[in-house]
């Protein structure tokens, strides 16, 4: 699996996307605390006292990269624990794989619309917006 964009990870850390972005960041968040398995078993937490931070889950990068969302060096350590992880855990992988893919289709930009036409003499109709359904040009809708 190829890294999770740093860029994907700043932008909902830093709450782009909306109610979308964040619920793909707490869904991040709850993928990463998700116990740690190798080869189908849980890998027990080890030295770490209870409610400490797992070594190598994530959680910690996770946390840094909340605090402060425009910290390159905070996603970078993030993608990359989530790239290990993924090659040491299959189904942690799988996982990944479907949050990344539903949270890439999450518009992070803000909905503002700048357009402009300038010069030049138009003899069909312009539209401008955003995100268009439904629109025929010169066709009559499908009678249903």
């Amino acid at each position: 699996m190829d890294p999770v964009s740093m860029g994907l990870l700043t932008a909902l850390a830093g709450g782009a996307g909306g109610e979308l972005g964040r619920q793909a960041w707490t869904g991040l968040g709850e993928l990463v605390r998700r116990p740690f398995r190798r080869g189908g078993a849980v890998v027990p937490e080890g030295s770490a006292p209870e409610g400490s931070v797992s070594e190598g889950s994530g959680e910690a990068e996770l946390a840094r990269l909340a605090r402060d969302p425009g910290d390159a060096a905070a996603a970078r350590a993030l993608s990359a624990v989530l790239h290990r992880r993924a090659a040491a855990d299959a189904e942690f992988e799988e996982r990944l794989r479907r949050w990344d893919e539903a949270a890439r289709r999450i518009s992070l930009t803000g909905g503002d619309v700048h357009n402009s036409i300038s010069g030049g003499t138009f003899s069909a109709p312009v539209i401008q917006g955003r995100d268009f359904t439904g629109t025929n040009f010169g066709t009559s809708p499908a009678d249903g």
